[in-house]
């Protein structure tokens, strides 16, 4: 008897030890996930960056180029990583490193500002080539920690991750900026020396976060391999980039061919991408229809980052319960508002819409949510050892329909906002429509067909099934 006793004892010691693992990493996750957002509203393309830019260049062809950057970085360097990544038995050395990496371009432009009158005529660009280092640096970020969230986390509590880090990183950032920000900007030298100071210094910090997680080796994992670096170096691009063009699009090439509820995924955040595409529209609907200066800018980001927050108490509880297609399908239908009240104020009396345009920018407060539900759909579809493939495809098909985005921009000149915003809410109702295409991973308890395609039984098709 005692000896029957003996493994059940064990393994409650073990489920135990594993349940008080998994809450320590869920605060070390969202501490990391808070002190990045306090980064990164001192540094959103919406103020800073293009404030920035007017300072040393004012073409805004140059602003043009944010999103362009941004959306490149996120895509193709994950695509040619995650191979490497998935081989690394533990990846938090990595996630460490790249938080070092996104600070050190802030660093070096704070620098720059600091002694612009020596480098005036490099300025802008050495902000683009900064830029450019970051967005690469942050793409590789985003994969691995996505990737750190799927092998840590239950699927079951990741919407909770979501929500606590949204509602404590938002209010700190919003507190942050109205403490700091305005008083920089404020200053004779515009001090952009210690925005840029102040964001590199804090995306450093998240590495000691990320050092600090418990992270058990994966067992399966390939090892570290030719080219790759040992745990706490800097990893090596000839590594990473080793498989070649051709292998890293064939793996993508791969995901979508061989998971039918993947290629619906595609589907569904190719329409809702048109959301991030039309953001800087906004502002311009604002500047040149309602004359609203750019002092107005500072509010709207708070109030979208206020947004975040309060939506992601609801949102991430959402997810855990009743799964993420739910919560992804809530979060693309409140989206779908933004660019209907963006409508509402363009027809309305000025007086009006001056007064109440702050309220566009409420519901898209859900953007960085729904792409976030995007990521915890997608690390359901996969087994664990397949998550670094399919985050860097999803980052790919995320991007494409931004090589539309300067065609967006040409119609709202040619034509009129009016056209713009209601191309927006129909693509953003589409993707609202496709998601009920969409299969919920957390019902599927069958085995894959022995063909190895992740094809979805036909009653997934049935919504409430």
């Amino acid at each position: 008897m005692g000896e029957r006793r003996q493994p059940a004892l064990a393994g409650r010691l073990m489920a135990v030890r594993a349940a008080r693992r998994e809450a320590y990493n869920l605060r070390v996750l969202t501490i990391y996930q808070v002190v990045l957002r306090i980064g990164w509203i001192f540094k959103t393309e919406s103020v800073i960056m293009p404030a920035f830019l007017d300072a040393v260049a004012g073409a805004g062809w140059l602003r043009g180029l944010l999103p362009v950057l941004g959306r490149v970085g996120l895509s193709m360097p994950p695509l040619f990583y995650a191979a490497r990544l998935r081989a690394l038995p533990r990846k938090k050395w990595v996630l460490a490193w790249w938080g070092v990496a996104m600070g050190l371009p802030f660093l070096v432009l704070a620098w720059a500002w600091w002694e612009r009158e020596h480098v005036r005529a490099l300025m802008a660009p050495l902000f683009l080539v900064m830029y450019a280092v970051f967005s690469v640096c942050n793409g590789l970020n985003g994969v691995s920690l996505n990737t750190l969230i799927g092998k840590l986390v239950q699927a079951q509590r990741r919407g909770r991750l979501m929500a606590d880090a949204s509602v404590t990183g938002s209010l700190l950032a919003v507190a942050c900026a109205w403490w700091l920000l305005g008083d920089w900007l404020a200053r004779s030298d515009h001090g952009f020396h210690l925005v840029f100071g102040f964001t590199g210094l804090l995306f450093i910090l998240t590495a000691g976060a990320a050092a600090a997680l418990n992270e058990h080796a994966d067992r399966d994992a390939e090892g570290l391999g030719a080219g790759a670096a040992a745990p706490g170096e800097p990893p090596s691009w000839l590594g990473a980039l080793r498989g070649g063009w051709n292998a890293a699009w064939q793996a993508a090439w791969r995901t979508l061919r061989d998971d039918g509820n993947f290629r619906r995924l595609v589907a569904v955040t190719t329409f809702a991408s048109v959301g991030s595409i039309l953001f800087p529209h906004y502002q311009a609907l604002a500047r040149e229809r309602l004359q609203l200066g750019q002092g107005q800018m500072m509010v709207w980001v708070v109030v979208q980052n206020g947004a975040i927050g309060f939506f992601g108490l609801f949102l991430g509880p959402l997810a855990d319960r009743r799964g993420n297609r739910l919560a992804l399908r809530a979060a693309l239908a409140a989206t779908t508002m933004a660019p209907l009240l963006a409508l509402a104020m363009a027809l309305a009396d000025p007086s009006w819409g001056r007064r109440w345009f702050w309220l566009v920018f409420v519901p898209l407060g859900f953007t960085p949510l729904s792409l976030k539900t995007f990521v915890n759909y997608a690390l359901e579809l996969a087994p664990a050892a397949e998550h670094p493939r399919y985050l860097s495809a999803l980052g790919v098909c995320q991007a494409l329909p931004f090589v539309f985005a300067p065609a967006l921009g040409w119609l709202a000149d040619v034509t009129s906002f009016e056209w713009v915003f209601g191309l927006g809410a129909v693509c953003l109702a589409v993707s609202v429509a496709l998601t009920f295409r969409l299969c919920e991973p957390r019902t599927w308890s069958a085995q894959q067909p022995s063909s190895g395609r992740n094809e979805p039984p036909s009653a997934w098709a049935d919504e409430e099934a």
